[in-house]
């Protein structure tokens, strides 16, 4: 049986999956209530699931996609 990989991510690795933004606002947006719990708190910083993050990620594509045009017929 083999036993799931699991992927951890660190604010640097949200920033650059997110889009380069500042470390800083990963941490706000760890405060949001939508946003995934951190699995862990190290000296380093706050750890979190990949696939969380990702999942967060796909939630907020969906809304965030342009409408496309009406049609003018």
């Amino acid at each position: 049986m083999e036993t799931p990989s699991l992927r951890l991510l660190g604010a640097h690795e949200v920033r650059a999956r997110i889009g380069l933004i500042s470390r800083q606002r990963v941490y706000q947006l760890a405060k949001r209530a939508d946003f995934p719990q951190p699995v862990a708190d190290l000296a380093q910083g706050k750890i979190w699931l990949a696939d969380e993050i990702e999942a967060w990620l796909d939630a907020r594509r969906i809304r965030l996609e342009p409408r496309p045009p009406a049609d003018g017929g």
